[in-house]
């Protein structure tokens, strides 16, 4: 028999993007306009960014991922030179580094909270790092005070990812602006989003002239047609910037709503055995709710249960090292950072965003209970028969 492919397979979405009315009309009305790339909804977008951070300058770009490239491109990372990064977090954040030939220096992390181990960055820093790369993993900062200390004592910039970390921040400081160069990202997994889209923050004028340079082909700033260098159609598109407007308006709120339904979700797992809920971090910016369990069977079987109720959930994050390519590439192997690994085996982002209704929260920790104490009683049955 054939599947019923018309019935949807989620009842529960892992995340969906809160998009108001105001943003639509925002949208709706640079459809009408004569503009649609590089335009002023662009221009107005990037203004209120980089004065809701207090950032100098931001420059929109089409996802986080060529922000990330144009931070290492701008910063004049070349071949042969190593920055040092993290092997858990999405692949653009060390993709971009192969992009211009840069080597990821991958060093383990924190097994609380899941950003880079920062004694392992300072032990890690050598003649060929030219930068470090720190990644706000799951809205979570990163001690951007002491990364600061790292690089200034070595003179290396810092291109802080903050991709999955739009509003938080550290020690009162917007996350983004601590490092020489913040990115963001604003697909619609995020806590704002523009569809496809990503945000270039820096306090440099001249490296906002190149970002927007780059971004556009290489187009000189000099505005007569020419072309000064080679570049990337990395152009945010004006219907992406009339979102963005929107969705900055309301970040606020939207991060209110998303605090809000993970101290939810903190009540309802409360005392669970094999099961842990990762601490809050003070400043973070909740992106994904993970759990992680005690070790890979109890995780993929509360997946399985969950895809059986219409729940979705996924794996956050695999090791990058581990994935073919790297492996290939720089003959990384298992067991070279056993704390990266053990979170790649054993997390599990649960289904969150800003809109997801309390009895969806309530149905998905139900599952993820009534998964553990089966394998408890199982557990303690075959403990049984063996005595």
């Amino acid at each position: 028999m054939c599947p019923d492919l018309s019935a949807p397979r989620w009842r529960i979405h892992l995340s969906r993007p809160a998009v108001d009315s105001s943003t639509i009309e925002r949208v709706v009305e640079t459809l009408k306009s004569p503009d649609l790339s590089l335009g002023p909804r662009l221009a107005s977008f990037e203004e209120a960014f980089a004065r809701k951070l207090g950032a100098v300058h931001a420059v929109g770009v089409s996802s986080g991922t060529a922000g990330l490239h144009l931070a290492v491109r701008v910063l004049g990372l070349a071949p042969g030179d190593e920055a040092i990064t993290t092997p858990f977090s999405f692949i653009a954040s060390s993709n971009c580094l192969l992009f211009e030939g840069v080597r990821p220096r991958f060093v383990d992390i924190d097994p609380d909270d899941f950003t880079l181990d920062l004694n392992a960055v300072e032990a890690g820093v050598n003649s060929r790092t030219r930068a470090l790369l720190p990644v706000h993993i799951f809205g979570n900062p990163v001690d951007m005070a002491r990364v600061r200390a790292i690089a200034q004592r070595s003179q290396l910039p810092v291109i802080e990812d903050a991709c999955e970390a739009v509003g938080g921040n550290f020690r009162g400081r917007a996350l983004g602006t601590w490092g020489d160069m913040g990115v963001f990202g604003f697909y619609p997994n995020k806590q704002m989003t523009t569809g496809e889209g990503g945000m270039v923050i820096t306090d440099s004028s001249g490296r906002a002239e190149r970002l927007r340079s780059l971004r556009n082909q290489g187009r000189s700033p000099a505005g007569d047609g020419s072309f000064c260098e080679l570049g990337y159609n990395y152009r945010l598109p004006e219907i992406a910037a009339a979102m963005g407007e929107g969705q900055l308006a309301a970040l606020e709120d939207l991060l209110a709503a998303r605090r809000e339904r993970e101290a939810v979700y903190v009540e309802l797992l409360k005392g669970l055995e094999e099961v842990r809920v990762p601490p809050i971090s003070p400043g973070r910016s909740p992106f994904v709710f993970i759990i992680q369990a005690s070790n890979e069977d109890i995780r993929d079987s509360l997946r399985r249960e969950l895809e059986a109720r219409g729940i979705q959930s996924a794996v956050y994050f695999r090791p990058i090292h581990l994935e073919v390519f790297y492996r290939e590439k720089f003959a990384h192997r298992e067991g070279q950072f056993p704390v990266t690994e053990h979170a790649g085996r054993t997390c599990l982002a649960i289904p969150f965003h800003s809109w997801i209704p309390e009895r969806d929260q309530t149905e998905v920790a139900e599952t993820i209970r009534s998964t553990v104490a089966r394998h408890l009683r199982r557990r303690t049955a075959g403990v049984a028969a063996r005595v």
